[in-house]
């Protein structure tokens, strides 16, 4: 009945993860750019992105740990997720706006797309591992 239990708990706790970062990064930032004067909109993601980061951090450890007994590579692969985060918040996003900037337009294409990649690989690992559970 435990097992059962936190394998239910896991996999909500794993499509949180993987919708709200779908949400984010599929529907908020095209909305804001949409709807918002480009100025506006890019001060808005920015000061959007650290909770958001704060978030997948937060919910990836949560469901790391609710996969704990269940099933190890999901919980390898959703303890990945946040490790990986956090570089992301605190260094790839400060360097993010810092080209941004300073007007250095290569480096900021440059370092938007790995950030982008990591987000796109979250969300495909979220994906699996929600497959993964929903199985069991």
């Amino acid at each position: 009945m435990l097992n059962h239990t936190l394998l239910i708990a896991a996999l909500l706790a794993t499509a949180l993860l993987f919708g709200g970062m779908l949400l984010f990064a599929g529907g908020f930032a095209a909305f804001a750019l949409k709807a918002l004067p480009p100025v506006e909109a890019r001060l808005l993601i920015r000061a959007a992105f650290p909770p958001f980061y704060a978030f997948v951090i937060l919910v990836a450890t949560l469901a790391a740990l609710l996969t704990w007994t269940l099933d190890a590579p999901s919980t390898l692969a959703l303890a990945l997720i946040a490790l990986t985060t956090f570089p992301t918040r605190q260094i790839l996003m400060p360097a993010i706006n810092n080209a941004a900037d300073s007007g250095q337009n290569r480096r900021f294409q440059v370092l938007h797309m790995l950030s982008v990649l990591i987000t796109l690989a979250h969300i495909g690992i979220a994906g699996l591992i929600m497959l993964r559970l929903a199985a069991q």
